[in-house]
């Protein structure tokens, strides 16, 4: 017989093993939805004598909700479980130049609550103060909150957004986690925009996506074997700072090829070729007028292709397979997409499709629900798919 001690379970790795099952059978539950004991036992591998107490406390939290029988081909007609999306609560915060919006979301992306306020004073403060008065009473079933932000992000701190104010990187993560005790995820907004159509947009089929979002600045969200990744620093997707041109230069914050392409400076040009109040959607007026204008038709040729080189340039380095355009780019129609994809498979070393972002400003929302979902489950900001 062997003498050597086996030294006894850490209460520490008990408490996370214990953690692990109840999280794989929420997930079971958040995607099946409605299903029996016997079949949550399959899909999580669990023992009945281990889920039978994860059960009952999830009933207990309100995650899981005891419904009738459900229809069996033989035996007794066993009861049923169906997952309570109101049980998860997130609160999605967007940082947006002159403004601040803060929603909160149940777990299917459902929009339970909303503010949106003049961005002025401190940003902490306001975000500490909206999400409370927003989710009342229902505070217990918060999970977690997501802030979307125009800039870099790396570690919960935000720079080179000064659109809204913060240039210096600033640990907003950090001091609203710790105000609000509930887990915080920072980051760029494009990379929740790519997230979010990952997980319930035009995204969902693929693992490999990069989204290039053209806006007032123009940057890039990057998922890859279904995780966003944001580079050492998370300023990956700042493709807003290439030098496409040698004669392009970058300011103040702005990245060179941004300043030209962008849709401020195809709004700037749109009142150069049609004098008048500045549009409010340059690039679908833009399209409009190149119908009937010789100049608006070589200067949209001009963004296409510039667009179009971007593209190429990103799938050189990272042969994401599927492109999506959001912000002023989705207003493209369907011969400008056309020419964009034309473009890019001319170029491109690997074969890339181009097509549109589907889900516009609900974007953020549904990428917000996915970080802070994962936040609260104790992990990085991996990507969960909604339902």
């Amino acid at each position: 017989m062997s003498n050597v001690a086996i030294p006894p379970t850490s209460p520490v790795s008990r408490e996370r093993s214990m953690q692990i099952k109840r999280q794989s059978v929420i997930s079971a539950a958040r995607q099946v939805r409605l299903l029996s004991r016997a079949e949550l036992t399959k899909l999580t591998g669990l023992s009945p004598a281990t889920l039978t107490p994860l059960v009952r406390d999830l009933i207990a939290e309100g995650y899981l909700i005891e419904r009738g029988p459900g229809t069996s081909r033989a035996g007794r007609p066993r009861a049923m479980l169906e997952f309570n999306p109101r049980a998860e609560l997130v609160a999605a915060v967007s940082l947006e130049p002159g403004r601040i919006s803060c929603e909160i979301a149940d777990s299917d992306g459902a929009v339970i609550a909303h503010r949106t306020a003049r961005l002025g004073g401190d940003i902490e403060d306001t975000v500490c103060r909206f999400i409370p008065e927003l989710v009342g009473e229902s505070l217990p079933a918060l999970r977690g909150v997501a802030i979307a932000a125009p800039g870099v992000s790396s570690g919960g701190a935000v720079r080179l957004a000064p659109s809204v104010g913060l240039v210096e990187g600033r640990p907003i993560g950090e001091s609203v986690q710790r105000r609000l005790g509930i887990p915080v995820v920072v980051d760029n907004d494009v990379n929740l925009m790519a997230a979010g159509e990952h997980a319930a947009g035009a995204g969902t089929d693929v693992a490999d996506l990069l989204l290039l979002h053209v806006a007032d600045g123009i940057g890039a969200g990057l998922v890859l074997d279904g995780r966003v990744r944001r580079g050492a620093a998370g300023a990956a997707g700042e493709v807003g700072f290439l030098p496409l041109d040698p004669a392009d230069r970058g300011r103040d914050g702005v990245g060179a090829f941004e300043a030209r392409w962008s849709e401020n400076a195809i709004a700037e040009r749109m009142v150069a070729l049609r004098p008048g109040r500045r549009p409010e959607a340059p690039v679908r007026s833009l399209i409009e007028l190149a119908h009937t204008d010789q100049d608006a038709a070589g200067y949209l040729d001009e963004v296409l292709t510039a667009w179009a080189r971007l593209i190429v340039s990103c799938v050189c380095v990272i042969d994401p397979g599927r492109v999506l355009l959001s912000g002023a780019a989705a207003q493209l129609d369907d011969a400008a997409v056309d020419r964009v994809q034309a473009l890019v498979t001319e170029i491109a070393p690997a074969t890339t499709e181009v097509r549109r972002a589907v889900l516009g400003d609900r974007a953020v929302l549904h990428g917000a629900v996915s970080y802070a979902l994962s936040a609260a489950a104790g992990g990085l900001p991996n990507l969960v798919p909604l339902p």
